[in-house]
């Protein structure tokens, strides 16, 4: 199995097109601390030949371009794309759809609940339903978008997509809002969770004895945006477990038996995105991986 880590960003990207907090304008400035990253997706084959996207970004023909694997090969239209996998309906997730419209053939995978949100948007409809099959995915039951890929959803830790928030939403709650993914090949077994609002023991099992773990690193601490004078919404608030402190993903996950271990959706005030950074040390030291746009992954 291969796997292609696209987009290592949350949404917005780094450095943020508006943003010139103390990373991103690092990053401006060119800074070869920091390097520019693209909006979360991952792109997965067992085979290196036909491949499953996971999640689609805002910066998915960007992406594809930069990606050889992923270009068109044969006859004047094709893609080795074959498929589309959705973990949440957030914007950074589904707006590249749009971009995927060109009368390209592929199968589009996802909860109901992330079906219907997709549905209740029309301006979707550009993926014409003769062209773009969509496909409703049940939890903890496994599909093959793929052949010789193997998948199952399941429930984590989360809040609906900020476009869909209606009053004060429930944070936390485990629904088909917010999935992860559990991807397998050849014996091998990679889990994919992007977006999660805190690590439950519940998790903790489902995710003991993966080969690679990709997971939600949105922020360092809870109060990331807040020192870094861009917001005023905690980690929490969003929907996202931080890297550090009680509770955080490298405390909660240091007891379960995993592979490699990779921060993915790093969002750009996230102080581990300086190289060779005391937050950066801190956390490699605690054994794991900061993604970056392209890192590849042979299971």
């Amino acid at each position: 199995m291969q796997a292609i880590i696209l987009g290592s960003a949350a949404g917005g990207g780094v450095p943020q097109w508006n943003c010139r907090c103390p990373i991103c304008a690092m990053a401006w400035a060119g800074d070869r601390r920091v390097l520019p990253r693209t909006q979360s997706s991952l792109a997965v084959s067992p085979d290196g030949e036909r491949w499953l996207l996971v999640n689609a970004s805002p910066d998915i023909r960007q992406q594809v371009f930069a990606t050889p694997a992923l270009h068109p090969r044969r006859s004047l239209r094709h893609s080795p794309v074959e498929a589309v996998l959705l973990t949440n309906g957030d914007v950074d997730h589904v707006a590249g759809l749009l971009t995927l419209r060109e009368g390209q053939p592929f199968r589009l995978h996802a909860t109901r609940s992330i079906l219907d949100s997709i549905t209740a948007n029309r301006v979707f409809d550009v993926m014409a339903a003769d062209v773009v099959a969509r496909s409703e995915v049940a939890l903890d039951e496994p599909f093959w978008p793929v052949p010789g890929l193997s998948v199952t959803l399941f429930a984590v830790p989360g809040k609906v997509p900020l476009w869909l928030e209606d009053g004060t939403p429930e944070i936390g709650a485990e629904t088909e809002t917010t999935v992860g993914a559990m991807i397998a090949a050849n014996g091998r077994r990679l889990a994919y969770v992007p977006g999660c609002a805190r690590v439950t023991d519940g998790l903790k099992r489902r995710l003991s004895g993966v080969d690679a773990l990709l997971f939600d690193g949105t922020v360092l601490a809870d109060d990331d945006l807040i020192r870094a004078g861009v917001g005023t919404k905690t980690g929490w608030r969003m929907g996202h477990v931080p890297m550090t402190g009680e509770g955080g993903a490298i405390a909660a996950l240091a007891d379960v038996d995993l592979g490699r271990r990779i921060f993915v959706h790093i969002n750009n005030t996230n102080p581990v995105l300086v190289e060779a950074s005391p937050a950066r040390r801190e956390v490699e030291a605690a054994g794991w991986t900061v993604a970056h746009d392209g890192l590849t992954l042979s299971l």
